[in-house]
């Protein structure tokens, strides 16, 4: 017995001895301006799943699994990474001390939100940017993508922002209206959303199955806020021109509580676009209870009321008159900007996350409710004469563009006219209104198109490490919206009513109630929507030496029903009530496959298959008015596919990216007024069996020329077209009223649209940028990129693809010189002008007393270069006859509209933590 104890304690001797002698990778990371530990920094072997992190006193230890040549990665929020080239063979290393800084760059994504919050587009914001999405991301090319290329609408590989999902604590954000995130719900809360997670593209997410784009998931947990108090505030001449914010986190306490606090206020009376104030309140607050050291709870609210003035496109002739800020859209009444186009939006979030982690185990569950308003406020004009002042019949170019002849003298007075009137008139529709021949009846009101939501959600995503190197991800997602959609009178502008009937059928638009409305009353359309979407996902994800992988299947189903309220003259069966449920089920399988040709060069694969639903505004082709749906609706199908090569040397890395992207079987709706071969009015042009293609090449390069020195160089070279041509119908809005037209149900099939291997008006396609970055070690950085953007094109009028653009409307028959040459001349797609931008950036950081003071300053476009950032062909002219005697001349009255980008612009941050 007594030799068995003898034994055992020897073993037990060389096996501590054995253990205590296990080689490894160790140091200790303080900051530097301070040499005071940091805690909980990531140290991780890149291109490997080993990972680690610095314990309180910032010490940290790791075990590499092979011999070799690493880079030691070594991160933390709020601090310039490092990465350490290492040469192992199986001896323990110890690194010593090693410093971090505060990164000053950071503070480019208040700037970054900035752009994100513009509106620079019209009704269906089609020019929306996906900069949002990659605020997270150290990658350099989509941080070129994002605050380079994102002022003149770049989109990642042309994709819209539907295709990437946002996430706050695990619970999706995406609309059910449109699929896009909407960023003004927790815009001016830059200090709480900077702890990211994003996910690039195709890549694993551990949250959801994900876009096609990528996801971001925003922890908004006070635990991983950095504590303190911190205040900023910037002044620009952007979107907005002044902020202030105030941020407080509170260190989680020995009873195991923590919350945060933080609102800001922005503001501006005019941005750089003419008429366009922005006024915004912001306000964050989340407590958060430890039960244990494994579990917690968050409750988090977020209010976030935006409201702002919109802008237009403008065709060329008006650029001309009234230069790239010009804006139709204001007016002074009373000395003040008064903006016919407001948006408001006040959408508050409620959180409620429960968060478990072990050590192979981890939990993330929460409910989500956001309710509130979105409206826009429009002119509405009766029986008189259209109030905005670039209405074709107020410029130059109708009278030179006239069927009779042109008439110079006319068009001289129509300059003038507008030089010295060009801006809307509010003294003349208060006059209007108030004429005494109307009876006190309005010819124009001002009226807000609202939409009230009240949306509830719950997620549930589990993580569990079955392995070391072998991990499963599974979770469940479920949404339910109750929409309200309506009218409300916001101003009669000088009148005592206003009678609901349509102008031009002279129809109700509800036979059940009162035709007169006042301030305040539904008018026009009133409608419910009910959506529904459960989304279910499961990936398996593994790790070794020098190879990784995973797979994910996912599955899904949503559902969608209106009610109408009004009873419409002009559909009377099919308005008021419940229509049909629409319901459609979808699926995906996404794969991925990374291999460590050495620790320095690894190429990635990712591969998606998928199908989802149309998003809800291309279901119902004219909610407004009745419960019909797109017949045939299908579920749109995905097909994605890119390979990477990565490089990781000391002072070199980047990644060269391939991709392929199919969207098939997708459907698009869009209203109107056109001049056809086949009838003129208010059109709903619903477009199904549309495909499209996505292609092209990413480089990002970034090299330390020095300590203090960094170079990079980016590229995007794109093909994003149509890849089919679809079936085009179109649906009369007045057609049920009026026998005179060619089918009395307004529906009227136009065909195959001829539109195959046109581009895509999705940003420009093609995008080169080089950079410099110089830091000093006394704590100011300046920087500067030259950023060239090319092939970008304006979106394409369909109906003109079709047959029905080659019949005069009088005869029915075929217009004789309406040629194949002629034709192609007249729809040339509109490639825009390719430019180059210069941007600055620059900033200095000070420690004074435990005090950090932060100063960032940035120009963008230093040149002051004039471009374009999108485009759109007009509709109205929808047969060969109109459209070539409007391009007679050089102004065409219905030339196709532009957004034209922010000139020299600046930003400067200030910010104080304690």
């Amino acid at each position: 017995m007594r030799f068995l104890s003898l034994l055992i304690l020897f073993f037990g001797v060389c096996f501590c001895a054995i253990a205590q002698k296990t080689p490894n990778i160790s140091g200790q990371l303080l900051f530097k301006q301070t040499k005071t530990p940091l805690h909980n920094a990531f140290i991780k072997i890149e291109g490997t799943s080993i990972l680690s992190k610095t314990n309180v006193s910032g010490d940290f230890e790791i075990r590499p699994k092979t011999f070799g040549e690493f880079i030691i990665h070594i991160s933390k929020p709020d601090y310039k990474s490092k990465r350490l080239p290492i040469s192992y063979d199986g001896q323990s290393i110890n690194l010593g001390i090693i410093l971090l800084e505060k990164d000053i760059t950071l503070e480019k994504n208040d700037n970054l939100i900035s752009l994100t919050d513009g509106d620079l587009s019209d009704d269906n914001e089609s020019t929306s940017v996906s900069a949002g999405l990659l605020q997270a991301t150290r990658d350099v090319f989509l941080n070129r993508a994002a605050f380079d290329f994102g002022q003149a609408f770049f989109r990642v590989r042309g994709y819209d922002s539907q295709n990437g999902q946002v996430l706050l604590n695990g619970i999706k954000m995406n609309k059910f209206y449109d699929g896009r995130p909407q960023w003004n719900n927790w815009g001016g809360l830059n200090d709480v959303i900077r702890n990211q997670e994003f996910s690039n593209g195709l890549e694993a997410s551990p949250y959801t199955f994900g876009g096609v784009l990528g996801t971001t998931n925003i922890d908004l947990r006070p635990s991983g806020l950095r504590p303190g108090l911190r205040i900023s505030s910037f002044i620009s001449n952007r979107t907005y021109t002044g902020r202030l914010m105030a941020t407080y986190t509170a260190p989680m306490s020995s009873k195991r509580k923590g919350y945060s606090f933080s609102a800001s206020r922005r503001w501006a009376n005019e941005g750089y676009l003419d008429g366009t104030l922005y006024d915004a309140y912001s306000f964050f607050g989340a407590l958060e209870y430890q039960i244990n050291k494994r579990q917690s709870i968050i409750l988090t609210s977020i209010l976030a009321k935006n409201r702002r003035g919109r802008s237009s496109a403008i065709t060329e002739e008006v650029f001309e008159l009234g230069g790239r800020q010009y804006n139709p859209y204001w007016g002074e009444q009373n000395n003040a900007i008064r903006n016919s186009r407001n948006r408001d939006i006040f959408e508050p979030i409620f959180l409620l996350n429960h968060f478990y982690q072990s050590e192979n185990f981890t939990l993330t569950s929460g409910i989500a409710y956001q309710f509130g308003e979105n409206s826009r406020a429009r002119l509405g004009y009766f029986n008189a004469p259209n109030p905005d002042p670039t209405y074709y019949r107020y410029l130059p170019s109708f009278y030179i563009n006239n069927s009779v002849g042109a008439d110079f003298t006319n068009a001289s007075l129509a300059r003038e006219g507008f030089l010295q009137n060009q801006q809307l008139n509010w003294s003349t529709l208060y006059t209007a209104n108030t004429n005494f021949k109307n009876n006190g009846r309005a010819s124009y009101i001002l009226y807000d198109d609202t939409v009230k939501d009240s949306q509830f959600s719950f997620s549930s995503v589990a993580n569990l490490k079955i392995e070391s190197n072998i991990q499963l991800d599974f979770g469940v997602n479920y949404s339910n919206l109750s929409s309200k959609n309506f009218a409300v009178i916001n101003d009669l502008l000088g009148a005592n009513f206003h009678e609901d009937i349509d102008p031009f059928s002279d129809t109700q638009n509800d036979l059940g109630s009162d035709l007169i409305k006042i301030k305040g009353d539904i008018f026009n359309y009133n409608y419910n929507i009910k959506a529904t979407r459960f989304n279910a996902f499961g990936q398996i994800t593994t790790n070794f030496d020098n190879w990784n992988a995973f797979l994910a299947l996912s599955s899904s189903t949503n559902i969608y029903q209106r009610e109408g309220l009004f009873q419409n003259e002009r559909f009377l069966e099919s308005s008021s009530g419940t229509s049909e449920a629409v319901k459609l089920f979808n699926y995906g399988l996404k794969a991925g496959f990374n291999y460590g040709i050495t620790g320095r060069h690894w190429l990635k694969v990712n591969s998606t298959y998928r199908s989802r639903p149309p998003v809800l505004q291309n279901v119902f082709i004219n909610p407004r008015e009745n419960n019909e749906i797109v017949p045939n609706l299908q579920r749109e199908n995905i097909t994605s596919l890119d390979f990477s090569y990565i490089i990781r040397l000391p002072n070199l890395t980047g990644r060269l990216t391939g991709f392929y992207t199919r969207f098939q079987n997708t459907t698009d709706i869009n209203f109107f007024f056109v001049d056809a071969g086949v009838g003129s009015d208010f059109v709903q042009e619903v477009i199904t069996d549309l495909d499209k293609l996505h292609m092209g090449l990413e480089l990002g390069l970034e090299y330390q020329a020095s300590s203090s020195v960094k170079l990079s160089a980016v590229a995007n070279i794109g093909k994003y077209l149509y890849a089919s041509n679809p079936n085009l119908t179109i649906n009369f809005d007045t057609a049920a009223a009026d026998e005179d037209l060619i089918n009395l149900e307004g529906n009227v099939d136009l065909g195959i649209a001829d539109i195959k291997d046109l581009r895509l008006a999705q940003g420009p396609q093609q995008a080169l940028a080089l950079g410099i970055e110089y830091r000093d070690p006394k704590y100011w950085w300046i920087g500067a990129s030259t950023n060239y953007l090319a092939n970008n094109y304006a979106n394409i009028s369909t109906i003109t693809r079709t047959q029905s653009f080659f019949l005069d409307p009088e005869t029915g028959l075929r217009f004789p010189d309406a040629t194949q040459e002629n034709v192609a001349k007249l729809l040339k797609q509109s490639k825009l002008d390719d430019f180059y931008l210069l941007n600055l950036v620059g900033g200095k950081s000070w420690l004074k007393k435990g005090t950090y003071i932060s100063i960032f300053a940035s120009i963008n476009n230093a040149f002051d270069t004039i471009f374009r950032t999108g485009g759109y062909e007009q509709s109205r002219n929808g047969n060969f006859g109109q459209l070539q005697q409007d391009n007679l001349r050089n102004d065409p009255s219905f030339a196709p509209k532009y957004w034209y980008g922010f000139g020299r612009t600046y930003f400067l941050n200030f910010a104080i933590s304690f």
